[in-house]
């Protein structure tokens, strides 16, 4: 199991290089990334070419809806940063889960 510390690191490495893509100018979303086994939610904004606000909270029913969720292990966030896992067949499989509106998922289809 990864740590708290080593999942930030990759959420803001993975999370920059995404808002950094010229495809995400103008993208103004709230994110949250649901880690199931430290049962702690990162929450977030993706905005003005940044990842901004990046804070963790105790997974429970007082966390707000984002509007790009993300949902996986700790371990299956620190492999897909340093490329031990790949989206597309970790989203197929159901390692990693990715909720957002339909626009949403149409940009973030050409950013992943």
């Amino acid at each position: 199991m990864a740590t708290m510390d080593q999942c930030m690191t990759a959420l803001r490495g993975i999370l920059g290089d995404l808002a950094a893509n010229p495809a995400a100018a103008g993208l103004d979303r709230s994110l949250s990334c649901r880690l199931t086994d430290l049962e702690q939610v990162v929450l977030g904004r993706l905005s003005s070419g940044s990842v901004r606000n990046l804070h963790a909270v105790p997974d429970g029913a007082g966390v707000p809806k984002a509007d790009i969720r993300l949902t996986m292990t700790s371990d299956d966030l620190v492999a897909l940063t340093d490329g031990r896992l790949s989206f597309g067949p970790a989203w197929a499989s159901g390692r990693v889960k990715l909720e957002a509106g339909l626009r949403d998922l149409l940009r973030l289809r050409k950013l992943l």
